[in-house]
């Protein structure tokens, strides 16, 4: 590949027109001195969160909620979503060798101030540190719940609950179940180090349930497996769902919606722990080989139009992956 036609590849954004209508991708300015130019390498896709954007179910009343940080456009259409994409510094078309993790929308190249890039440490592979927001909504909420010897049930067995599981099962003594109707998830939920069970044979009468299945029936199961007292964490977001799940969601402990940086934090830790630091943890914390099953085969930046609506039946893809054409030259 050229560096002409590496270049016009990697100047178009993705984003959506209309449900399941992507926009039509436009080359990107050259950025100012007081701005940086990332290529990215990988990024990854939010199978609950994104599914809803890009089919147009974000209801008005969650506009501002829903809002990436770095959000292109308006809701419902058109928009450019997305918060996982690490990269390399652009100079004179050739690559650094430093990663950098961005809250970016997904596009292969992105102009963009530098404090909005995070040069992330510690982390051998790309791929692996797209898990960043990820790993940064689970440590918050099990940070703020879990604790030592705790009976834990995490209902939904997708990206954010098997990390929520992850850190859980590390907790002295803790009893951790992953809760899930898909039996594929047995394998990754014993690989990160807690058990597995379907809706009917989960344990009951638990200290604290994480409901991440993002479905009406998984809250009932979530409700159901709750002892006496005890604490359950909403991470699901519903969509333009009925009032009676929204009303569930806001009556337990905490909603989700999208990766909002300096939100849900603890207030004991809120004025030390900048945005930077709590991602540099959520990265140290997720450099686990034994994650790296979480990640599906990254597809190929051009066929995201065609694969991203077809992602959400197959029960076997945890997290997508996104591999741009810079990845290739990168290595």
């Amino acid at each position: 590949m050229t560096t002409e036609t590496m270049a016009k590849m990697q100047a178009r954004p993705f984003g959506m027109s209309a449900p399941a209508v992507p926009t039509a991708r436009k080359r990107l300015a050259r950025p100012s001195p007081a701005r940086c130019k990332v290529r990215a390498l990988f990024g990854a896709i939010s199978r609950g969160t994104e599914r809803l954007v890009h089919a147009g179910r974000v209801p008005v009343s969650e506009y501002d909620r829903m809002r990436a940080p770095l959000m292109e456009g308006t809701f419902p259409f058109p928009v450019k979503y997305g918060y996982a994409t690490v990269g390399g510094s652009s100079w004179r078309r050739r690559i650094a060798q430093t990663r950098r993790f961005s809250l970016h929308p997904t596009r292969a190249c992105s102009p963009c101030r530098r404090k909005r890039w995070f040069r992330s440490r510690g982390c051998a592979a790309a791929a692996r540190r797209t898990r960043g927001p990820y790993g940064d909504r689970a440590q918050c909420r099990v940070g703020r719940r879990a604790r030592p010897a705790d009976r834990i049930a995490v209902v939904g067995g997708g990206l954010v609950g098997l990390l929520v599981a992850y850190l859980c099962a590390r907790l002295p003594a803790a009893e951790v179940t992953v809760v899930d109707i898909a039996a594929g998830r047995a394998k990754p939920a014993h690989a990160i180090g807690a058990r597995f069970a379907g809706p009917d044979g989960a344990p009951s009468d638990c200290d604290l349930v994480f409901h991440a299945s993002g479905t009406a029936a998984g809250l009932t199961t979530a409700l159901r497996l709750a002892g006496e007292e005890a604490g359950i964490v909403e991470l699901s977001w519903y969509g333009a769902a009925s009032s009676r799940r929204r009303w569930a969601k806001r009556s337990t402990v905490g909603g989700c919606g999208s990766y909002r940086p300096g939100r849900r934090v603890a207030p004991s830790h809120r004025s030390r722990w900048t945005h930077q630091r709590r991602l540099a943890a959520a990265l140290a914390l997720l450099n686990e080989p034994a994650l790296d099953a979480l990640l599906a085969p990254a597809m190929a930046f051009d066929e995201l139009p065609a694969q991203l609506l077809g992602f959400g039946s197959d029960s076997n893809v945890i997290c997508p992956l996104i591999r741009y054409p810079a990845a290739d030259d990168a290595h």
